[in-house]
């Protein structure tokens, strides 16, 4: 799909069927998220400032949590269990097929003041969102980010550590409506 045509289908959903997205489906979108395009280097399809790469992409899904390492591109567990619910306040979260949860590693971003390593985080974090977002328009996902999170229970739930920070999360799935 063209580009152009990606922007004009980019929108917000928060409807969803009650149906898994098959793994080259995921795969793919995380690719398009934050994945390697430059092999050479390691840069990947999303811009980080001061090339720090910080944001981790938590994959929750009715069977576990994973995180997504861009090198290898692989899954790597992190969780048994369905913590989807955890990952928003809006009951549409608990039942979208996968929410990605963008965590700042801010162990990544040596000699950056504290609010600037806040600031590059939140902005690295939408610039995967929105790859997801044209992602999504491009293969008929629905979609949206949300910024409502209890982050006090949900960074126990990823095992996160203490440099690690809950940015935004997305829901994602096949659309309830066309």
């Amino acid at each position: 799909m063209p580009l152009m045509q990606a922007l004009k289908l980019r929108r917000s959903a928060r409807e969803y069927l009650n149906e898994e997205l098959p793994l080259s489906i995921i795969s793919d979108m995380l690719w398009a998220a934050c994945g390697v395009n430059r092999a050479s280097s390691g840069k990947r399809t999303a811009p980080s400032a001061r090339d720090n790469r910080e944001i981790d992409i938590y994959v929750t899904t009715a069977f576990g949590v994973y995180v997504y390492d861009p090198d290898a591109h692989i899954l790597s567990p992190v969780a048994a269990g369905d913590i989807r619910a955890k990952t928003g306040k809006q009951k549409f979260a608990a039942t979208a097929a996968v929410n990605l949860v963008y965590v700042a590693d801010y162990s990544r971003a040596k000699g950056i003041s504290k609010d600037d390593r806040r600031f590059y985080g939140a902005a690295d974090a939408g610039f995967v969102g929105q790859n997801v977002y044209l992602f999504c328009a491009s293969r008929n996902l629905a979609t949206v980010v949300r910024g409502w999170i209890d982050r006090e229970t949900l960074a126990p739930a990823l095992h996160l550590n203490k440099n690690q920070e809950i940015i935004l999360a997305q829901s994602v799935g096949y659309p309830a409506k066309q």
